[in-house]
């Protein structure tokens, strides 16, 4: 190992693995590689650990267990990792494993010593990798949650709360709040949840996701480039843009959109694909004003929804949004300067402090299809003012530099003070 001199109570060496980190240069960036990128411009030396098995990039086939690269001047160490089709399958687990045999075995020689490692969910296996490291090192560990596992399994996946798999998740979970000298939470209310089940006070923050700036001047300046969706002057469009799955709960909308099929005032507008996209094409099938667009290229996801009056999410009711959401696509909605409309029963944030659109008790047809009413007789000004106030909140808010200083500084914190072994 390369030893550093740190100055106290600064996290000069950050390690972050994760096994599904990328890069934009691979076709989709991760939150903690965009935070890396701030890092390094801070001066700081992120070492990003990752696979090459990832289902959200276009990650290089590598040809030996392990390659070592620069990107953007960003050390990256990729470990081949079994690779696989489907999200929901047994060797995608077998994937979790591989990579933490290969975490295990990881030449470590030539890289700088941690003043902190960052492990980051899913998968939570990586926790027994981090707490190994952790302790080689002495160093202070960071658990990152992303997604409540094993809650999230049981709640919405259908796994048994006695499962095998479900049974081991909860223990590496329970570890990580318990032995991490800081939780970080992509959802504003894990504490209630970390401390609960680590039976003890935890310390746990909140860093939420983002967005890049730049990235949506470029998106900005071609807004023209997307689909036009043809409607009248006095219809209320609402769009929904994301995946259209069992979890997603567009039921709901869905139900209420055929009601409301003969009324002249509401178009529907959904973006996006999934397993029960065909079902519900099917069920609006005699709806003359609802309409299906599927996927499109991710750039033109915002012109789209700019030319909706009213957006659309929702998730079922489920102990996992006790914790609060941390849903990417709330992002493009209040990018998008228009208000927001949640079916969601969980810990409120975003539409709440924005003041940019409220929250329906989940999988509530009446209350929803009132609220689409409630919104058709609003003045347009009125909605206009709404989404302006969440596209200022975002801005003010929601940057990568802004989260990046303030992981940063929870970061320099625990370096220097959070030693353990």
């Amino acid at each position: 190992m390369v030893p550093t001199a740190t100055p106290q109570g600064r996290a000069q060496t950050i390690w972050v693995i994760s096994k599904y980190l990328s890069p934009k240069e691979y076709g989709f960036e991760t939150r903690l590689f965009a935070m890396a990128r701030h890092w390094r411009a801070e001066g700081r030396e992120p070492v990003m650990i990752g696979s090459d098995s990832n289902h959200l990039a276009q990650m290089p086939t590598l040809d030996r267990p392990q390659v070592e690269e620069r990107i953007d001047g960003l050390r990256c160490v990729w470990l081949r990792t079994l690779r696989y089709g489907r999200t929901a399958s047994m060797r995608r687990v077998l994937s979790w494993f591989h990579f933490e045999w290969r975490l295990l075995r990881m030449r470590l020689d030539g890289l700088p010593a941690p003043d902190v490692i960052l492990v980051s969910s899913l998968s939570l296996l990586t926790v027994l990798n981090g707490l190994r490291l952790k302790r080689r090192f002495g160093c202070p560990m960071v658990f990152e949650v992303r997604d409540i596992w094993p809650l999230t399994m049981v709640e919405e996946g259908g796994f048994s709360a006695w499962h095998p798999l479900t049974l081991l998740l909860g223990w590496i979970e329970r570890l990580g709040y318990r032995r991490a000298e800081l939780v970080v939470g992509t959802m504003p209310n894990l504490g209630p949840h970390a401390s609960r089940m680590a039976g003890r006070e935890v310390r746990c923050a909140c860093i939420p996701f983002g967005f890049d700036p730049a990235v949506v001047a470029r998106q900005e300046a071609s807004l023209g480039e997307a689909r036009v969706i043809v409607r009248s002057p006095d219809e209320l469009v609402v769009g929904y843009a994301g995946s259209m799955g069992t979890t997603n709960a567009l039921h709901t909308i869905v139900a209420c959109a055929v009601r409301l099929k003969d009324d002249p005032r509401f178009h529907f507008v959904l973006l996006g694909d999934g397993d029960l996209r065909a079902r519900f094409m099917a069920e609006t099938a005699d709806c003359p004003r609802v309409e299906w667009v599927g996927r499109v290229p991710r750039e033109q996801v915002l012109g789209i929804l700019r030319q909706c009056d009213l957006l659309y999410f929702a998730v079922h009711d489920s102990k996992v949004w006790e914790s609060g959401m941390s849903l990417n696509k709330l992002t493009d909605y209040l990018l998008s300067r228009r208000p927001v409309l949640a079916s969601y029963s969980g810990f409120p944030s975003i539409l709440n402090e924005a003041g940019c659109g409220e929250y329906l008790p989940s999988n509530d047809e009446e209350a929803l299809l009132a609220a689409l009413h409630r919104y058709a007789a609003m003045p347009r000004t009125e909605r206009e003012a709404m989404g302006e106030r969440g596209r200022r909140w975002l801005f003010d808010h929601r940057p990568w530099p802004v989260l990046a200083r303030q992981y940063l500084a929870l970061l320099d914190g625990l370096s220097g003070s959070g030693r353990a072994g």
